[in-house]
């Protein structure tokens, strides 16, 4: 955060406006969002639109741990895609945590081998591969590994 007082005497610096959100990991984010919206009892998630976030939002919607995924918005700026949380036969909602793997101060990658599976096979290992955003087992079976994104059940 830029201090205020030494802004005002440094006009090279510039002041952040409080409305521009600083984010260093959108993926993390993404995955907080869906935990605390199933947490909180909230059946639709939005979140900042980005490619590979969309790859994503429609992975988890194969799996179920979200029913439908939808972006909305024409300008870049104000473009969101809008997640509607899966739930089980029981009406309970399918996201009950996630963990972060892959950070953005220590990536991890993993071949294909070492990819194993998440809370007994009941949960899902998303990986980012050449072949585009996979789970676990879809990567084992394609013989590819990559970054370790997050795990989910």
């Amino acid at each position: 955060m830029v201090n205020t007082a030494r802004a005002l005497i440094d006009p090279t610096l510039r002041l952040i406006p409080l409305s521009t959100p600083i984010m260093t990991d959108p993926i993390a984010d993404m995955i907080i969002r869906l935990k605390n919206a199933a947490m909180a009892g909230r059946e639709v998630v939005a979140v900042p639109f980005s490619k590979q976030k969309l790859a994503i939002a429609e992975k988890l919607e194969k799996r179920g741990f979200v029913s439908n995924v939808a972006t909305r918005g024409k300008h870049v700026a104000s473009r969101v895609i809008e997640m509607t949380l899966g739930k089980d036969q029981k009406g309970a909602y399918r996201v009950t945590n996630v963990r972060r793997v892959s950070k953005p101060g220590m990536r991890v990658y993993k071949g294909a081998g070492e990819l194993g599976l998440v809370r007994g096979g009941t949960g899902a290992l998303v990986v980012s591969t050449p072949k585009g955003v996979l789970y676990g087992d879809e990567a084992r079976k394609e013989h590819v590994g990559g970054e370790v994104l997050f795990e989910i059940w």
